[in-house]
């Protein structure tokens, strides 16, 4: 599970991430509301830690911005704040949850978990493009009247990121950090599976396909 934290109280901001990672987590941590929007708008992420004072853009606004997007990513708020209006106003934009600052850090993972766990519950089973299906139990990919491909793990994890929001173009650093996180692999594995990936779509006569873009990543289309 990946997370974003974006807290301008920088020791915090730290220190929680230290103990998410210690939980298993991957984190990334930013100090700002500028470089939080950027990275939840450029990232892919599980769940999102905002802070709501800070710098720039407040946490409101990010998650304004964020959710105007379409992106549905679970947020938990951060604030030193604990007016009744506050809470509100966070939860009415999209929030999923509201923690006061200080906060007790084994409070904080259980709300985490329960955030996280709240997504699963709600993720559609199944994700379209055209005419594919994607079957997040299964590992399957289908069109009608073709036989059912089986993916490999890192398969599934790469068209499940495609295909959460087609037309959304995903770089290979995004790839790299969410599939292959401990390092290991190079670069250049990505396009591997780019290109496996485009002949089992062939083989299923797909009505959509896998874009590159230069510079930029990839991204999944429909064709028709």
């Amino acid at each position: 599970m990946r997370l974003l934290i974006a807290d301008d109280e920088v020791d915090l901001a730290n220190a929680l991430s230290a103990i998410l990672k210690h939980s298993n987590y991957t984190v990334d941590a930013v100090y700002n509301g500028n470089d939080a929007l950027d990275y939840a708008l450029s990232g892919d992420y599980d769940g999102i830690i905002l802070d709501v004072m800070m710098p720039g853009l407040d946490g409101m606004e990010v998650l304004k911005q964020i959710r105007s997007k379409g992106i549905s990513t679970p947020v938990l708020f951060l604030t030193a704040k604990t007016e009744v209006d506050d809470r509100i106003k966070g939860l009415d934009l999209g929030a999923d949850d509201y923690i006061p600052k200080p906060f007790d850090m084994g409070e904080m993972l259980a709300r985490v978990r329960a955030m996280l766990r709240r997504k699963s519950d709600f993720a559609p089973s199944n994700l379209s493009c055209g005419n594919l299906t994607l079957d997040r139990a299964s590992y399957e990919m289908s069109t009608e009247g073709h036989d059912k491909i089986r993916l490999s793990g890192r398969e599934f994890q790469m068209m499940e990121m495609l295909m959460t929001s087609p037309g959304r173009i995903i770089s290979v650093d995004n790839f790299m950090d969410h599939i292959w996180a401990d390092g290991e692999a190079d670069v250049n594995v990505v396009w591997v599976y780019i290109s496996n990936l485009r002949k089992k779509l062939s083989s299923l006569e797909a009505t959509c396909e896998i874009k590159a873009s230069r510079g930029l990543g990839y991204s999944i289309n429909k064709t028709t």
